[in-house]
């Protein structure tokens, strides 16, 4: 009989937040744990004096190591995936793994917890009935952009993941693609410092940018977009204001603030709709 894969939440920070149920698959039922950073696991597991066998899952060796661990499966072991933080497969490695055990008809059992995602979410001050998990935004300012035109008219919360040293430019390319929406940046979750900083995206932005340094985590959680009252085809009003002799950019940037599209967009429809004619 197969054993069975556990996915484990780990804390995020503070190790109060583990779960009474988490501490007894990683001591109790499983025989092995698969972990991201095995040195960072082992820090959770000495605090709670657990001992037990680790072995390391990550980017890197994640084709190899998932047909050892799908082996320890298939003999009757069971094995616990984490990563160093939060949920595991939330913006880390396991999806392969996962699939694989399933294919097979190996119980999955998730163990619910921490997630650094639900808890800045519910923390930021902006509506939580509805929302989007983003990951991690490309690290290329272009790229980046292009991500966030498509999002532009998202009407749900956003929330993403974003590295200390490139918060700023992130935020730089919020501002210029989605405007001066609400914001919540969160750094150190469940840690000591933990913060959250709360306020228009332009207002965050400048002052975070008025310190010296960011260091941590860094979660952003972002409000949706506004809803626009406009009536009509936005093509044909840019095509009214260029007959009324306005500039096309012009037309176009008056007409995608007043539908409440990203001006590329608008761009597109009013190139494609020239292109038909």
């Amino acid at each position: 009989m197969a054993g069975s894969l556990y996915l484990v939440a780990t804390p995020i920070g503070n190790l109060e937040d583990i779960t009474l149920r988490a501490l007894r698959i990683l001591r109790e039922e499983a025989s092995l744990i698969a972990c991201e950073d095995t040195r960072q696991t082992q820090k959770l597991l000495d605090h709670f004096e657990i001992r037990k066998q680790t072995v390391s899952y990550h980017d890197h060796n994640e084709t190899s190591r998932t047909t050892e661990l799908i082996a320890h499966l298939e003999a009757g072991e069971s094995v616990a995936l984490v990563s160093d933080a939060g949920t595991p497969l939330i913006s880390d490695p396991g999806f392969r793994l996962l699939r694989a055990a399933i294919e097979r008809d190996i119980p999955i059992i998730p163990i619910p917890g921490p997630s650094a995602a639900m808890t800045a979410m519910v923390g930021s001050g902006l509506p939580v009935a509805e929302f989007r998990f983003i990951g991690f935004l490309p690290p290329k300012s272009g790229a980046r952009r292009r991500v966030l035109e498509e999002l532009a008219q998202e009407q749900t919360t956003m929330i993403f993941y974003e590295s200390p040293h490139r918060l700023l430019e992130s935020l730089e390319d919020v501002v210029a693609v989605l405007g001066d929406r609400p914001i919540a940046v969160a750094r150190e979750l469940t840690k000591l410092h933990e913060e959250f900083v709360r306020g228009s995206a332009k207002n965050v932005l400048e002052e975070l940018r008025s310190r010296t340094s960011i260091k941590g985590e860094i979660t952003v959680v972002l409000g949706a977009a506004q809803r626009s009252t406009a009536e009509g085809n936005p093509v044909e009003e840019v095509a009214k204001l260029q007959a009324a002799g306005v500039e096309r950019m012009a037309a176009i940037k008056q007409v995608a603030k007043q539908f409440g599209l990203p001006k590329r967009e608008l761009y597109r429809l009013v190139e494609g709709s020239a292109n038909m004619e």
